[in-house]
């Protein structure tokens, strides 16, 4: 009974529907009384009331109106069990593993529905974390994903097929994704051996060919996420060939994102060849409707900074009311941010961006255990409150670790984090 209840939730908008059944059965009902004979309706009233006289050994109004009132509950409820009855028979048909929780998806569906608007940029191991728990928490995510990845699977196949690397975009998807975990497994298998698809991943060649199916990575991103029942959108940064480079403290310059942590120098500025690389406009349309705008977390120079370094990708972030934070990684990267304190993460998006594309900086406040990261070329990132301050930017601390892989953050406790940001600040800023 109180599974059928269910389908009277807020939101569901199952009531609306329940109330027009109800009048139809009573106009259907009030018709084939008519159209038969009205007294028949009227022999039936007597015998309840003869039923109720009988049992009570008087004549009782309010006795009779119990009674009619539980018959409009018995009617209520086969109404209720009826029309559950008939979508899930429906619904047993289209995804019959998933038809007994019905009410449920249907509940948390609308729910996510009215999440906020939430626009997350980066790339890498991280940027995917971060979906992985906000997706339960909004249906109105969009991803927007660097395209200067240059190594492994995705630089092959930049290079083989000149399309842009897919892997990033692939990690997005499977984040992004409600389907069965086999599915999530085949999107991530790596082929092995010494074969020409030894290192690829089958996600990576799945997007390939349907880029070439489709003729655009835009439209094959959305035909994957139909495949893959994808919860939001997952939007490259651009649709050009990019390459990321560093300009190092020394004055050098080292080409190639996957290249410029192997220099192990001091990164003084990262710059995109060719400078003027056009941003994808659905990018744009999802920084300029956000109601919060996240960057990271992930590699700072190399994952995050691409992506800024679009044109008009650092404009519209500016310009937009919507909140901004940026979240901070647990650990130093070695090679790109070593001994980068929190206010220097956001300094340099700052220098590289301008002000007025970070609003907050979120970073982890439980201490790592020194075992965890000793035999590391990584330590914690310090916290250094007062200079994060000093560059107009406020400071959270939250619990964000992982405790099963070291450095890392804990998808329910980062969308938790932000979820509590976006919703103790109002959605968009005014």
């Amino acid at each position: 009974m109180f599974h059928l209840l269910k389908w009277l939730y807020p939101g569901m908008k199952m009531k609306r529907w329940l109330l027009l059944f109800a009048i139809g059965v009573m106009l259907f009902s009030l018709g084939a009384a008519l159209a038969i004979n009205y007294e028949y309706l009227g022999r039936l009233e007597e015998e309840i009331f003869m039923l109720v006289y009988r049992t009570v050994g008087s004549y009782n109004y309010m006795v009779t109106a119990i009674v009619g009132a539980f018959i409009v509950i018995i009617g209520a409820c086969l109404m209720l069990w009826a029309t559950r009855s008939i979508i899930r028979s429906i619904i047993a048909v289209l995804i019959p593993d998933r038809s007994e929780n019905l009410v449920d998806m249907i509940y948390q569906e609308r729910k996510l529905g009215r999440g906020p608007a939430v626009t997350v940029i980066g790339g890498g191991h991280g940027l995917s974390v971060l979906l992985r728990g906000i997706k339960t928490s909004t249906n109105n995510v969009s991803a927007v994903v660097t395209v200067a990845d240059d190594g492994g699977s995705s630089g092959r196949l930049r290079e083989e097929l000149g399309i842009i690397p897919p892997g990033d975009l692939r990690n997005c998807l499977v984040a992004l994704a409600d389907t069965e975990p086999l599915m999530e497994k085949l999107f991530q298998y790596r082929f092995e051996g010494d074969t020409p698809l030894a290192g690829h991943s089958f996600g990576n060649l799945f997007i390939a060919a349907m880029n070439e199916v489709t003729g655009d990575m835009e439209t094959a991103l959305k035909e994957s996420s139909k495949v893959l029942a994808v919860k939001g959108r997952v939007i490259p940064a651009s649709k050009e060939s990019v390459r990321l480079d560093a300009i190092m403290t020394d004055g050098t310059v080292v080409e190639g994102e996957s290249q410029i942590p192997e220099a192990h120098k001091k990164i003084r500025r990262v710059q995109l060849f060719p400078k003027k690389v056009q941003a994808l406009p659905a990018a744009i349309e999802a920084i300029e409707s956000a109601d919060a705008i996240i960057l990271g977390p992930g590699s700072l120079y190399t994952s995050i900074m691409p992506n800024l370094l679009v044109d008009g990708v650092a404009r519209a972030l500016k310009k937009s009311k919507a909140i901004k934070i940026y979240i901070c990684n647990v650990l130093t990267q070695p090679g790109e941010t070593d001994n980068y304190t929190a206010a220097q993460h956001a300094k340099a998006i700052l220098d590289h961006t301008g002000h007025g594309t970070i609003d907050y900086v979120l970073v982890n406040s439980t201490p790592i255990p020194e075992e965890m990261w000793r035999n590391t070329k990584s330590k914690p990132v310090e916290i250094d409150e007062d200079k994060i301050n000093a560059l107009g930017c406020g400071l959270i601390k939250a619990d964000l670790m992982s405790t099963t892989e070291i450095g890392r953050h804990d998808p329910d406790k980062l969308c938790a984090a932000v979820m509590k940001i976006i919703y103790s600040m109002g959605g968009r800023a005014t």
